[in-house]
């Protein structure tokens, strides 16, 4: 998969030093794969949620911080929408719309 961007996990990790090494291998087993659909993603990451309109929520660390991206599969391309701890993920409207 082709993740863009990878300064957001840069960007947050140095905020949360904690999310350093989860965020780290998500990141490499994200980049290995080659997902055609959600259950391909269940296989890697057993904790991620399809929360629609192709977003896909990963819980991080065992929940303590929430990753959120837009996953095209037909362009193996993951976009990054939001990183954050699960507070500032709770204060999320409308997920489908980030």
């Amino acid at each position: 998969m082709r993740i863009i961007s990878k300064k957001a996990l840069r960007d947050f990790y140095t905020r949360y030093p904690e999310s350093e090494i989860p965020l780290q291998k998500w990141y490499m087993v994200t980049k290995k794969a080659r997902w055609t659909c959600f259950s391909d993603i269940k296989k890697s990451f057993n904790s991620v949620d399809s929360v629609g309109n192709k977003r896909y929520v990963f819980n991080v660390k065992g929940n303590d911080f929430r990753l959120v991206v837009i996953i095209q599969f037909t362009t193996q391309t993951v976009l990054i929408r939001f990183v954050g701890t699960h507070e500032q993920y709770d204060k999320i409207k409308d997920i489908t719309k980030i």
